[in-house]
């Protein structure tokens, strides 16, 4: 038996691990993804920027997403500078409050060791160990989904208007931190609680309607903001064709993302698309360990409290959670559009969660057979997946397999309360070795780039183009046949279009390479002559690419224009307005890194390619540092 005085303890120990686990070493990725350091770093200089989510200090252009999740970010470097740590701190400590989010949603329902269960699962989940360490806007959006949960799991309970308004309110901002994906979690939660909840059921369909009012009150004051203040006197929106919020959330973001239609970006970089895409060489390791097991005590727990009343709290608990994973799963596994392994994060809560209740509950009801099917089926598949990395820690597998397969049998016979405890240990180690491996993995790695990914090399997308640590980038499955024409550092090129990297190629890592993907170290030489005069300019520079002109903003801290957007496809600024800034000298120079970028072969705006077309043509190209840098005062 637990006692309160124990778990409190429990709990501690549980957030304190998560802290050391997301926190340790955190440094060593540098500026992580620096298309958003860079948005960070211009969000600390100025407060336009940090409104709107600019790229840059003077406002040119947004970064592709609505800007919720650099605010904390931002903040933090306006407190204690610019810096690696200052930038991915906040990351962390929304994992440690995701975790304990977790606990708090199952211990309210079960039991302590349950509720710490739910905590560890999540917080060794490996992909949330990335992304919580990273600065992508994925943390953020986990981290209120999750808060939306409990609140719609408390709403329920006793019918309270207060806790559905406060997971609208949630839901609403997470839109804010990454647009349409938080919606995803909508159709569930507000189906179990007008199933479930112990109210009339005209008081539930109002209630539902106010939740709705506070989600889009949540949601809609910044888009409001941003579309009342004139173009003319705010930053483009990048990732849109039309400077339109609704239009990036609807298309780039939105509706592309579902059909792989192109919007203005790189069309479907993923063609694994299918039922089992949660479980393949991609995404696999990084969040389906316990995927098998949540889907199965979801179903088990909805069959032994068939007969429990309709507003059965812990039933009603489990639906939250499992609509939750089975329509955001499902839409991460069909959706045709670009799809990373990373997003598979806001998974981790609702896996986690369904473990540690739906043990929970076949635990008190001891349900031990289905208890051990599930380990025994767990061992299995943690091998399968460790398998996948046979040069990486070979013997965890067989260990892995032995311990949970003798776990299930001995499950199965054990009829000694302390022997019964212990088999249960054992099972609970088993099934979490493999996740822990990958977690400590993945924490002891730098990450850099775009395209993050979490534990060791699997034989589909591990540590690739960036070398030991570096997770490279691959379009499509295996067998896609789609090549990329040269090497790191010196462009890549999906479907034949060139796109060259930032001087040098360094600063890759794991997940990205220089460029289009992520952003390389200036030389010494070119930083100085940047940072020459930098007050009389507007920008100290211009370049084709967000992630190229993030590489030189970080490295001089001043305002470098992303011509073209995150994909130099963007249609800002027009060759007019570029002309129009550097007859009014408010640009110092244009670097040539990047200038294969902004083709309407990829769906948007060519306005980028003709802009290097015409620096080109009408200005005297030099080499400083190994890149090639045009004057723009001198003609």
């Amino acid at each position: 038996m637990v006692t309160d005085a124990k778990s409190r303890w429990a709990l501690t120990a549980l957030l304190i691990g998560t802290g050391v686990l997301y926190i340790w070493g955190l440094g060593a990725s540098g500026w992580a993804n620096s298309f958003y350091s860079a948005a960070v770093q211009a969000g600390s200089r100025s407060w336009t920027a940090f409104f709107f989510g600019s790229s840059d200090a003077a406002n040119a252009i947004t970064v592709d997403k609505t800007p919720a999740s650099l605010w904390p970010m931002a903040l933090s470097v306006r407190l204690f500078g610019l810096n690696s740590w200052a930038i991915l701190i906040p990351q962390a400590l929304m994992g440690v409050g995701t975790v304990a989010l977790v606990y708090a949603s199952v211990r309210r329902l079960t039991n302590a060791w349950a509720g710490l269960l739910a905590g560890v699962a999540m917080a060794l989940t490996p992909v949330a160990v990335l992304m919580f360490r990273f600065n992508n806007p994925d943390a953020l959006l986990v981290l209120l989904l999750t808060a939306a949960g409990y609140c719609v799991v408390r709403a329920q309970e006793r019918g309270a208007t207060r806790w559905l308004a406060l997971a609208g309110a949630a839901i609403g901002f997470a839109f804010l931190a990454k647009m349409l994906q938080a919606f995803l979690v909508l159709p569930g939660f507000a189906l179990v609680y007008l199933v479930t909840a112990p109210v009339p059921f005209w008081r539930r369909m109002w209630q539902l309607s106010l939740a709705g009012v506070a989600m889009v009150v949540s949601a809609g004051w910044w888009v409001l903001a941003v579309a009342l203040v004139p173009a003319s006197q705010r930053p483009y929106i990048g990732g849109s064709q039309t400077n339109s919020v609704l239009e990036l959330a609807l298309g780039y973001n939105g509706i592309g993302r579902l059909n792989g239609g192109d919007y203005g970006g790189l069309g479907n970089l993923n063609q694994q698309a299918g039922w089992l895409r949660l479980f393949d060489t991609e995404a696999g390791g990084q969040i389906s360990w316990l995927l098998p097991a949540a889907l199965v005590l979801l179903a088990a727990v909805t069959w032994v409290t068939r007969r429990a009343p309709r507003v059965d709290p812990v039933r009603a608990a489990v639906w939250v959670w499992g609509s939750w994973l089975i329509v955001t799963g499902l839409v991460f596994s069909l959706m045709q559009g670009i799809f990373h392994a990373y997003y598979t994060v806001a998974l981790a809560p609702a896996i986690a969660v369904l473990v540690g209740m739906g043990a929970a509950v076949l635990w008190e009801r001891r349900a031990y057979r289905p208890l051990a099917v599930i380990t025994a089926g767990t061992a299995v598949w943690s091998y399968v997946l460790l398998s996948r990395s046979a040069e990486w820690n070979s013997w965890l597998g067989v260990v892995v397999l032995v311990a949970g397969l003798g776990a299930a049998l001995a499950m199965l016979f054990a009829r000694r309360a302390l022997v019964v405890v212990a088999v249960a240990v054992v099972a609970c180690l088993a099934s979490l070795a493999g996740p822990a491996a990958y977690a400590l993995d993945t924490a002891a790695s730098a990450h850099t780039g775009a395209i993050p990914t979490a534990g060791p090399a699997t034989g589909g997308f591990g540590r690739g183009f960036g070398g030991p640590g570096g997770g490279g980038f691959r379009a499509g499955g295996p067998g896609d046949g789609r090549q990329f024409r040269g090497t790191p550092g010196n462009g890549w090129s999906p479907g034949g279009q060139a796109f060259q990297a930032p001087p040098g190629g360094r600063g890759m890592g794991r997940g990205g390479m220089g460029g289009l993907l992520n952003a390389g170290t200036p030389a010494a030489e070119l930083t100085a002559l940047l940072k020459t005069d930098a007050s009389a300019y507007t920008w100290v520079a211009a370049t084709v690419g967000s992630n190229n002109a993030a590489g030189y903003q970080l490295a001089t801290g001043q305002p470098v224009m992303a011509v073209g957007g995150f994909n130099g496809t963007d249609p800002a600024p027009t060759l007019e307005r570029f002309k129009q800034y550097v007859a009014e000298k408010k640009i110092h120079y244009f670097i040539g890194a990047g200038m294969g970028m902004g083709s309407r072969s990829t769906g948007g705006s060519d306005d980028a390619a003709r802009i290097a077309a015409w620096v080109q043509e009408t200005f005297t190209a030099a080499t400083v540092g190994g890149t090639t840098v045009f004057d723009l005062t001198r003609p």
